[in-house]
């Protein structure tokens, strides 16, 4: 099965993609990220990400999609672009295919790490090591969008918990 994992943002939405095996085994296919400049208008970036996580899915075509969801413990102020563009790609997702999962930080880092409170580094030793990758995956986002879906993989016998539709 193919699953793709979003860790969505405006400027730079990581997405990593994997093939999960009958074995239970997962393997790296591809992951980067869709980059959108500052200097565009708010519409513009959006459309720009729509256009991005299109030629992913039609790329790859995953069974099941699995996205970050927004966590922002300080100013909200800061996480209201994030989030446009996280609904531009829930949008974008679910039109694609009904099988929409999210999971929050804290789940990520459970299902890998078994501690929910894992630190950045340790996050992508353990993506690396699970998909025996032969280096860190760069960017940050794009490591953290395999986790993501490292996460769905671990976690989809329980799927209807964590589906949003």
């Amino acid at each position: 099965m193919i699953i793709l994992g979003i860790d969505p943002g405006l400027a730079t939405m990581g997405y990593g993609v994997i093939e999960k095996r009958a074995d239970g085994n997962c393997a790296a296919i591809d992951y980067g990220v869709v980059l959108t400049p500052k200097d565009e208008s708010l519409p513009v970036r959006l459309a720009m990400l729509e256009e991005g996580v299109n030629k992913i899915l039609e790329k790859f075509k995953p069974a099941e999609i699995s996205v970050e969801e927004l966590f922002f413990a300080k100013n909200i102020t800061t996480g209201i672009p994030v989030a446009h563009a996280r609904g531009v790609i829930l949008l974008t997702c679910v039109k694609y295919c009904g099988k929409l999962y999210e999971y929050t930080p804290m789940q990520i880092k459970q299902a890998l790490t078994g501690y929910g409170r894992a630190d950045k580094v340790q996050m992508m030793h353990v993506v690396t090591s699970i998909l025996r990758l032969s280096k860190i995956p760069r960017p940050d986002d794009a490591a953290d969008a395999l986790a993501v879906a490292l996460c769905h993989a671990h976690t989809s016998r329980f799927g209807k918990l964590f589906g949003i539709r």
